[in-house]
């Protein structure tokens, strides 16, 4: 176990690094090694190919295992009272520096290996979107280690004001929560993917004919539709066990706290632990995400609108670090995000403005040609090849029709916008509808766009450019004058130099 140094002094990587780049290294070999038997057993024999197949395994873990020591050896970092410094490297020597006033996050993860060894790996970013040279990674540290780099690099004194909302925790993970995993738009994906894994398994083993033939003896008697039936609910089913698992996977020991000196820390994971942290200084709204299925069983998500932390391909692997909880009943959801804004009531709560009926003829328009133009498109190719074709779009006319009229109606209804004390709020979308509250005073311009067929219908979209977040949050199809309106008031003076003014009178 690594002990504390003196603040600037020299310190390397947890030794133990070795070990775990050994173990990990084994398991792939272990995964490999199966199908690459197989494929050698049949040239080679089942004897001479295992014996390939090991030493290839030793020549695998022996050399990452020595890589990874040389890498220890030339890796040190220090954290000074103003910089944190990084040398790495033997043949090209990397020296990487952050100033401390400039880091936003300090996050720890840990694989199911690194938590046997008691390891985690710290990353420090300062949310710029400058690729890797935004984030400097320790990895790995003890994990007493990666705890005390992070309370020390993220103190800052007091955040915002303490009011009447409670530090410490704000809520932590109820099971019954995993009922909405199944209604995401992961588990039809994940039940797609299953399929697409099942042949290109069976195609490493030689044996992909064989399963398709074995399907097709099954299913001879059944007709097309039928089958369709049959393999999608299959799929679909696969899904919904694949989004439990990736959902328990992802939130199980979650729990959201504040800390003192102005930090909401969460923490989750089941087998790869997740540690992130976001500054209250830096927070600038919520976003209350509730995708179709989610929000038919009266749940939504939150989401933090925050400077600074800026995603990457290591976060997107991770999942969204700015998710502060997931999908769960919405008055939760608002009770959460009035306890992080420190507000008595959540802004997201706000009757906001609805928008005007040419709004809804955009939203029923555009669906119906998202429609109607592949129909078309079927039916003039069935009418030149084959009848099949015509069938078909005949059976995307007669299903696609009536849901697209149903998602217009529902994106119409998600429109609306207004203001809430400190904050603006914008609501849009039907499949993922989000209700973003952000903070009026981090509003840094508004762009006010109208096409030819806007300006015929009397509907505009006016977006909010911000530093946080997304980094725009956008008002659409609202009425002219409201919209203009609305920014006007929600930001004064920041829009009024370029309005005509209205004669007395009008």
């Amino acid at each position: 176990m690594s002990t504390p140094a003196p603040p600037g002094d020299w310190r390397p990587l947890d030794r133990r690094t070795v070990w775990l780049t050994a173990l990990v290294t084994a398991g792939v070999a272990a995964g490999a090694a199966v199908p690459t038997t197989l494929g050698l057993a049949g040239r080679l024999g089942l004897g001479p190919a295992i014996a390939w197949v090991l030493a290839g395994a030793a020549v695998l873990i022996t050399g990452s295992a020595g890589a990874d020591l040389v890498r220890w050896r030339r890796t040190r970092y220090r954290v000074t009272t103003d910089r944190v410094d990084l040398h790495t490297g033997l043949l090209l020597v990397r020296k990487r520096s952050l100033a401390r006033d400039r880091i936003r996050s300090v996050d720890l993860t840990a694989h199911p290996v690194q938590r046997v060894l008691g390891l985690v790996t710290v990353r420090i970013g300062t949310g710029e979107q400058s690729g890797g040279d935004s984030t400097l990674e320790l990895d790995p540290v003890a994990r007493a280690e990666g705890e005390r780099l992070r309370r020390t690099l993220l103190e800052r004194g007091a955040g915002r004001t303490p009011g009447h909302h409670r530090a410490g925790e704000l809520v932590t993970l109820d099971p019954r929560w995993i009922r909405y995993a199944p209604v995401s738009f992961v588990a039809p994906a994940l039940g797609g993917a299953a399929l697409g894994a099942v042949l290109q398994v069976s195609d490493w083993f030689g044996a992909q004919s064989r399963v398709i033939a074995w399907a097709g003896e099954r299913f001879r008697e059944f007709s097309p539709v039928t089958v369709v039936v049959i393999v999608a609910s299959a799929a679909l089913l696969a899904g919904i066990v694949g989004a439990l698992g990736l959902w328990v996977e992802m939130w199980w020991n979650y729990r959201l706290e504040r800390e003192p000196g102005g930090t909401l820390h969460l923490r989750r994971g089941l087998f790869t632990s997740r540690s992130v942290s976001v500054e209250e200084r830096r927070l600038r709204g919520i976003d209350l995400v509730e995708p179709l299925g989610v929000r038919l069983l009266g749940a939504a998500r939150l989401d933090a609108i925050t400077t600074g932390l800026a995603k990457d391909d290591e976060d997107q692997r991770g999942g969204d670090r700015n998710t502060l909880l997931p999908p769960a009943p919405r008055p939760l959801a608002d009770e959460v995000a009035a306890a992080v804004l420190r507000e008595d009531t959540s802004p997201t709560t706000t009757e906001l403005t609805a928008h005007p009926p040419a709004a809804r003829g955009r939203r029923l328009r555009r669906a119906l040609a998202a429609v109607l133009l592949p129909v078309l498109v079927l039916a003039v190719l069935g009418a030149l090849l084959t009848p099949v074709l015509l069938w078909t779009a005949l059976g995307c006319a007669v299903a696609g029709l009536p849901a697209a009229r149903l998602l217009a109606r529902e994106a119409y209804r998600g429109l609306g916008h207004g203001i809430g004390g400190r904050y603006l709020i914008t609501r849009s979308g039907a499949l993922r509808r989000s209700t973003a509250a952000l903070e009026r005073a981090g509003v840094i311009g508004w762009t006010v766009r109208q096409s030819w067929f806007q300006r015929r219908a009397g509907v505009l979209n006016v977006t909010a450019t911000t530093a946080a977040g997304a980094g725009s949050y956008t008002v659409y199809d609202a009425d002219a004058s409201e919209g203009l309106a609305f920014a006007a008031e929600a930001v004064p003076g920041l829009l009024e130099p370029f309005l005509e003014p209205v004669p007395p009178g009008e």
